[in-house]
């Protein structure tokens, strides 16, 4: 089956940004940009002041790849999935809150912090601001390729489960004490997916699943996400 990709958004270690945007993508192993409300919402929005790093990067990301889409806007809830996959998940936000539980025998624990210490968190906070009322999960990366909620996400777009989905990956810096064990580039991407062919010329292209399983953009093979990004930007900016 061939899904239409429609709308890619980022936040890396080169900055951030959305596809017809222009800028530039790719995905250093530098540190992140720190992120504001200004950088992502041109409205006020108080929750986004007290999410956690880890949330604000992949609200951040989805935020970007519906903007692409052209559907960040809406007055109607719409019945959209979002696919998180993830190595570390909100490791660091519980390391960060943990710390806070040490103080004065935890009396001084952060509401905030806590608040955010499962990884899917942020997924109820894109389904508000987004007015997003499908499945939201949050997964294992364990692939190099990164490649592991895009095809979930193309599954349950095959089976019908929903007829638009955001899929991509989330991760901010390895915590020092895991640094030793664990290599990653920081960061958070997500594409918008679907089902029903665009109206109007706006899509990057299709992406299905080979019959080795393996992933393929207008019918050529992606190895890993980012080859699958920087390919659909360089053919929709050519």
């Amino acid at each position: 089956m061939d899904v239409y990709l429609t709308g890619i958004g980022w936040v890396t270690g080169a900055g951030f940004g959305w596809g017809r945007r222009g800028n530039d993508y790719s995905f250093p192993d530098l540190p992140l940009p720190v992120l504001t409300r200004k950088d992502v919402f041109p409205e006020p929005n108080q929750r986004f002041g007290r999410m956690s790093n880890y949330a604000k990067l992949g609200l951040a990301g989805i935020a970007f790849a519906l903007r692409d889409a052209g559907v960040e806007t809406w007055d109607t809830k719409r019945p959209f999935g979002v696919i998180a996959s993830t190595r570390m998940g909100c490791l660091a936000t519980d390391l960060e809150y943990h710390q806070t539980v040490l103080l004065n025998g935890g009396g001084l624990a952060s509401p905030n912090l806590f608040a955010y210490t499962l990884a899917n968190c942020f997924l109820g906070d894109a389904a508000i601001q987004f007015g997003l009322t499908g499945s939201l999960l949050a997964i294992n990366e364990t692939g190099e390729d990164g490649l592991g909620a895009i095809r979930m996400a193309m599954e349950e777009l095959a089976m019908g489960e929903a007829d638009t989905i955001l899929a991509g990956i989330c991760d901010l810096p390895v915590p020092d004490a895991f640094s030793d064990c664990v290599t990653l580039k920081p960061g958070a991407v997500f594409l918008v997916m679907t089902a029903t062919q665009p109206v109007a010329p706006t899509g990057y292209g299709t992406v299905s699943l080979g019959d080795d399983g393996g992933l393929l953009y207008n019918k050529v093979h992606a190895g890993s996400l980012a080859a699958l990004i920087q390919t659909a930007l360089g053919q929709c900016n050519s």
